[in-house]
């Protein structure tokens, strides 16, 4: 029998994302929006409310209770912290989107020396450096190297939209150790911050997710110890391309529930607008057409959810999931596209209120869901592989 019915501890963990979402998130979001930038007492109250004491205790005790849940957890707290502010919730100190590879791929001594110092009590970050300029979603196109020198690997390249680039303690870094194998040259290295040959370049100015940092990083005979390869986990000649391929299906239906929290966000607002403030001119017939295209709307965020779920179970339970994964990402996408499209749309005749101006953040936020992670052609494209294995898809 299929259950959706969460436990005792997913639910505690998603009500307690929700309310940091409503305490932390919505007070400061339209300033951080304006002013690009997340003040150092939001990372610091993230810090103790995640990490520290009495939180990160509870934390552990949830995953303790019941195993294999790591992503379903993670996954219930970000569409909360999406509903409160997508951009606040990428820079939340800790590991980020470097712990996926680091767990999957690390050896238990590699996931101690990178992932243990995020438990100090400070403040720490992690970053995913995989994609590059000219490439985005073809990951076996990638022209990073990676050379062995003695008890070195050097590095040179060029990656782009780096979420917590600039910040980051450590950058797990794809990169090829020989090009003429094409994706089975692939490998990760994690890359510490401050490491001579690690260039920090711009900053990007963006659309949407204003508040979130997304960084150029370039490396330029970039020197790291030999052990900071990670093979722990597999030592076929695909394991690099794996891992990169693994860490997207940990991390789209992550990207996958972000979206569902903001067409939430969008959903519940413009439900809000139409029960208090639409025009009383408005004819009774118009009014049950907007209301009929919300209720459709809540049907799809449901959906929406589920794809989400169902990805991250089978990430839990190490059931291959790329196709899932996908799914949730190419659907979770579109459907905040179009829900917040439509809030601008059924509320444009409204005053200029703090809820017009969410929403209207919430619609320049969603277009990017359509992109990073895999654009939704990729997604598809995935998608049409495993659905039909026998026919040769370009």
């Amino acid at each position: 029998m299929i259950d959706f019915t969460l436990s005792k501890s997913q639910l505690a963990a998603r009500d307690y994302a929700h309310q940091v979402a409503l305490e932390e998130m919505r007070p400061i979001s339209l300033e951080c929006d304006h002013t690009e930038r997340i003040p150092d007492s939001f990372f610091w109250n993230m810090q103790r409310r995640f990490w520290a004491g009495a939180a990160g205790q509870a934390r552990m005790q949830a995953q303790a209770e019941e195993e294999n849940q790591g992503n379903i957890l993670s996954v219930l707290s970000q569409e909360e912290m999406a509903w409160g502010d997508a951009a606040l919730s990428t820079g939340i100190p800790g590991p980020g989107l470097a712990a996926p590879p680091i767990l999957s791929q690390g050896t238990p001594e590699q996931q101690m020396r990178f992932l243990g110092p995020y438990m100090d009590g400070q403040l720490h970050w992690g970053a995913l450096a995989l994609t590059e300029p000219g490439i985005g979603s073809d990951v076996a196109g990638m022209s990073t190297t990676a050379v062995l020198d003695g008890d070195e690997w050097v590095i040179n390249g060029h990656k782009h939209y780096i979420t917590n680039g600039a910040r980051a303690d450590l950058i797990v870094t794809f990169a090829t150790v020989d090009k003429s194998l094409g994706r089975e040259g692939i490998r990760p290295f994690v890359v510490p911050k401050g490491t001579p040959g690690l260039i920090v370049g711009r900053i990007e100015e963006k659309m949407g997710l204003r508040a979130s940092q997304t960084a150029e990083l370039i490396f330029e005979n970039c020197r790291i110890p030999k052990d900071n390869l990670l093979t722990g986990r597999e030592s076929s000649k695909k394991a690099g391309f794996k891992a990169a391929m693994g860490t997207l299906d940990a991390t789209r239906p992550m990207v996958g529930a972000l979206a569902v929290g903001i067409a939430r966000a969008a959903y519940e607002t413009t439900s809000e607008w139409v029960c208090e403030e639409l025009p009383k001119g408005f004819s009774t017939y118009k009014r049950r057409e907007i209301e009929d295209e919300l209720e459709e709307f809540g049907q799809k965020i449901e959906m929406a959810r589920f794809l989400v779920w169902r990805a991250s179970w089978m990430a839990d339970h190490r059931i291959p999931n790329s196709k899932e994964a996908s799914m949730c990402k190419a659907y979770a996408g579109e459907l905040v596209m179009k829900m917040t499209a439509a809030a601008v749309r059924l509320t444009a005749s409204g005053e200029n209120s703090e809820r017009k101006q969410f929403i209207a953040k919430w619609f320049r936020d969603a277009k990017v869901f359509d992109i990073f992670e895999g654009t939704a052609q990729i997604q598809r494209l995935v998608i049409a592989r495993r659905l039909f294995p026998e026919v040769d898809i370009p």
